[in-house]
């Protein structure tokens, strides 16, 4: 039975992560996070405490660690640049470090904001990172660790995530649903991608010997504004959004206004193709109608 450790485990990642491995019974599951959980059933760990991690890594001895913690708030690592890189770039060196050390398979989950959204075309793994905010920076220096000092380990950079939790698609619907006015930006282009998508990838690859960077999205892309109709199309509400220019709603981080990625390798590599990003929200939104009922 192989052993998998999930930091950031109450995240979204994290949790559609659970709902596919808790299935199988081939892998015992060790589920940390920074706050752990009252049941005892998620274990708390910093990742940003290098003491610990090496301690957790090595009493659980896993054969796969996948590192979904991170701090994702964007704005917000603005202000906090020392603990943003505390736990985006040190985070992820001390588990690769450890990873090493116990010879794990370290999957580190990373972004589309290390580039700086210049580009006219999706982005391949062979694209030049030049991120432009705090978050961008801090998470392409954890890229780097993780690729430095750890052999068998895998960076997949994913983009416009949601899943169970806070997210786009919930925020939209319940602004609908509270009757508020929705103005969503219409010039910042990417690939919303589903928590459940990108935790089909990882399973894929982490019984492979493939490691390095990849570029993992629901194909396609959309604007915000794009995607917000969408949303309530498949919801079958009929509510107006205003879109409107990042200019008209200014924020602490800059944003790239184009951040497609291209699943290069997945594709050319392995064959392997991601959902549609239409067909992976209509996937997401029957679900949540299934839980509503």
């Amino acid at each position: 039975m192989k052993k998998i450790l999930i930091t950031g485990a109450l995240g979204q990642l994290g949790q559609a992560l659970y709902e596919l491995l808790k299935q199988k019974n081939e892998y015992r599951l060790y589920l940390t996070d920074s706050h752990g959980s009252d049941d005892g059933l998620i274990r708390k760990l910093d990742i940003s405490d290098e003491v610990s991690v090496e301690y957790e890594i090595q009493s659980t001895n896993p054969d796969i660690i996948i590192n979904c913690a991170a701090m994702t708030a964007v704005d917000l690592c603005e202000k906090e640049k020392e603990m943003a890189y505390k736990i985006n770039s040190l985070g992820p060196k001390y588990l690769a470090i450890a990873a090493e050390k116990t010879g794990a398979k370290l999957i580190h989950i990373s972004t589309d904001y290390i580039y700086d959204g210049q580009a006219k075309t999706p982005y391949t793994e062979e694209a030049k990172a030049n991120p432009i905010n705090v978050y961008g920076q801090t998470k392409l220096a954890g890229d780097n660790f993780v690729l430095k000092y750890c052999k068998k380990s895998f960076v997949l950079h994913t983009a416009w995530l949601y899943g169970e939790g806070k997210n786009f698609v919930k925020t939209m619907l319940r602004m609908a649903d509270e009757g508020k006015r929705i103005r969503v930006v219409s010039d910042q282009i990417g690939s919303p991608t589903s928590a459940m998508e990108l935790a089909r990838v990882i399973l894929f690859l982490m019984e492979t010997e493939s490691y390095g960077k990849y570029h993992a999205t629901c194909e396609g892309s959309t604007s915000w504004y794009r995607f917000a109709v969408k949303i309530f199309e498949l919801a079958g509400l009929n509510v107006e959004v205003e879109p409107i220019s990042s200019d008209e709603y200014p924020t602490p981080a800059k944003r790239p206004a184009y951040s497609v990625l291209d699943n290069k390798r997945l594709r050319e590599e392995h064959g392997y193709y991601m959902k549609d990003w239409i067909d992976a929200l209509q996937e997401y939104m029957d679900r949540l109608k299934e839980k509503n009922l």
